[in-house]
């Protein structure tokens, strides 16, 4: 059983988050009424994932996130923003965070949101110790059809590549997965199957149906997600590739400003650019190149005169 710790000050806001989690029976949701009490419930038992608010007597939301990275680097928070806490946000993604949901969607996105973070977050730490620090390089590309599934079972893949070669903390390796994976899902909704963004903050059902729709239909189940991985031990790349249309992407939403943060469009990037060191897009805007980079790495290389 996942167990997933609600952290809120407010009984009606603790309670709506906790009801919408509930209905996923593989799920035992416990709660905390402020920072306080969510530091207790962690030391009595330690949950698989922390959903909580940010503005909070006692312990705020951001030094929550800032607690748990530092005494519980493997369990992933999301936190939830209210208007007037935009800013706050951002500095906790910043600081540790795994992902967020603004509270007016919720209903629409706090477990579609958990379910991706918790998938994130698995591992197979038996293979991890067995790869760890011994494998220095590695290159691969993928081709992708336009299912789901294989975009999800990629990126746990490179999670796991990730954790093998120990090039971040746990918390880092989590949040490049999560960087990648929204990579990946705006190449297969917005790139190959050219749905607008817009449509989903009209109409998520909609939004949902008409992919469904499409990845069946020609031209866009021909198409394909051309995903190629650079691993060193100084800075991880990748490159994703889809066969859509492109765009222009100074036409993307600024994630630096927290007036976007509750908005479905631009926060992928958002978190993209959050969780990574550069994200950078052809001309085309049909293709984009994450990069994170290993500081303490380059310099034990430079050390070591390997660099």
């Amino acid at each position: 059983m996942t167990t997933i710790l609600v952290v809120d000050d407010s009984a009606m806001d603790r309670r709506l988050a906790g009801g919408l989690l509930e209905k996923n029976s593989n799920w035992e949701i416990v709660y905390a009424s402020d920072g306080h009490e969510a530091v207790v419930a962690l030391e009595d038992h330690v949950p698989d994932l922390v959903v909580t608010d940010l503005q909070m007597p006692n312990l705020n939301g951001l030094e929550l996130v800032a607690r748990v990275k530092a005494e519980y680097p493997l369990i992933p928070v999301i936190v939830m923003t209210a208007q007037g806490s935009e800013e706050i946000a951002v500095r906790a993604l910043r600081d540790g965070a795994a992902s967020y949901v603004a509270k007016k969607r919720l209903a629409k996105d706090l477990a579609e949101t958990v379910g991706q973070v918790l998938t994130a977050s698995s591992r197979d730490r038996s293979e991890a110790r067995l790869l760890m620090r011994r494998l220095e390089r590695h290159e691969t590309v993928f081709v992708l059809e336009n299912d789901l599934a294989l975009i999800a079972a990629l990126v746990h893949h490179f999670q796991q590549e990730l954790t093998r070669m120990r090039l971040f903390p746990e918390g880092e390796c989590l949040r490049a997965a999560i960087a990648l994976d929204e990579a990946l899902l705006n190449a297969y909704y917005h790139g190959n199957l050219e749905i607008e963004s817009s449509l989903r903050e009209e109409n998520q059902q909609e939004y949902f149906r008409l992919a469904a729709e499409r990845s069946q239909q020609a031209p866009y189940r021909e198409r394909r997600i051309r995903v190629e991985a650079k691993l060193s031990r100084s800075q991880t790349a990748y490159v994703i590739r889809d066969e859509g249309g492109g765009f222009d992407s100074s036409d993307l939403p600024d994630p630096r400003d927290p007036a976007n943060l509750d908005r479905p469009c631009g926060r992928g990037v958002m978190l993209m650019r959050t969780f990574m060191d550069e994200v950078l897009y052809n001309d085309a805007g049909n293709e984009v190149t994450l990069i994170k980079r290993n500081p303490s790495q380059s310099v034990l290389d430079e050390d070591s005169g390997e660099a």
